[in-house]
């Protein structure tokens, strides 16, 4: 079976099965740190092993991902201040976005899902795909899904995994659900040994330039990863997975 990733095919086959009307998925993560006990790459690393699931269901593609995302906030990644945790500054993430959606149009490429797995990439991911529409005009065919995976969490299966109440998305940095999805695809890359036992981290309801670095865990890890499993990992991939194509197919019109 061919391969659904699009640097382990040749650029004969990308350019038949683009021909074809392959949905092309380009993963957007960051290489920010996310606790001891988690690799850097964590959020490349997911949004790409998602949407794998998702292209071998609709026979579609996945770019290699945008490794590096904008910088790390304290409140959803734990700040800047981590040694490991490498940025782009916004006017380049756009920048970079903007030059993707413009190579895949030039490719032929009608349908594009930028998949997002670094919650701090969002408007200028956003900024990048329309300034690359913009730029493209209005006789270009192709059109642009932008999501963030977590979102197809569904809340009964955020019920189960989280009995005593869920933190909350943004906490969950480095924690429950990042590490239970790594434990589900990526198990040699957890080092479940390592996972640290702080509280959750109290942010104020306001942000301080410099950042006040003493308010994020020591760890980095934002609410606690304890209770990560391989199973709960696997029930929220199903979930993502399936919403995700379910949204694809919905509006592409793709066929069941």
């Amino acid at each position: 079976m061919t391969s659904v990733h699009m640097d382990q095919i040749s650029w004969v086959e990308y350019q038949q099965r683009v021909e074809q009307g392959a949905v092309v998925f380009l993963p957007c993560g960051a290489t920010e740190q996310h606790g001891p006990h988690l690799p850097l790459g964590t959020d490349a690393l997911l949004s790409t092993a998602l949407s794998a699931d998702v292209a071998a269901q609709i026979g579609g593609i996945v770019a290699p991902a945008l490794a590096y995302g904008y910088k790390s906030q304290p409140k959803c990644g734990g700040g800047q201040h981590f040694c490991g945790t490498t940025s782009l500054d916004g006017a380049t993430l756009i920048a970079l976005v903007q030059d993707a959606v413009r190579e895949f149009a030039r490719h032929g490429v009608k349908r594009l899902v930028l998949v997002l797995g670094h919650y701090e990439n969002t408007w200028f991911v956003t900024e990048g795909i329309q300034l690359a529409l913009r730029e493209l005009g209005p006789g270009c065919e192709l059109e642009v899904m932008r999501l963030e995976h977590w979102d197809f969490c569904r809340e009964e299966t955020l019920e189960d995994i989280f009995p005593d109440g869920f933190p909350g998305f943004a906490l969950e940095h480095a924690a429950v659900i990042e590490t239970s999805l790594m434990l589900h695809y990526l198990p040699h890359l957890v080092s479940l040994d390592k996972i640290p036992n702080d509280p959750p981290a109290d942010f104020p309801p306001y942000d301080m330039y410099p950042t006040r670095t003493e308010w994020v865990p020591p760890s980095g890890v934002l609410s606690s990863a304890l209770g990560s499993t391989a199973e709960k990992g696997a029930r929220m991939a199903d979930d993502i997975a399936t919403g995700i194509t379910a949204a694809v197919r919905h509006e592409f019109k793709l066929e069941a």
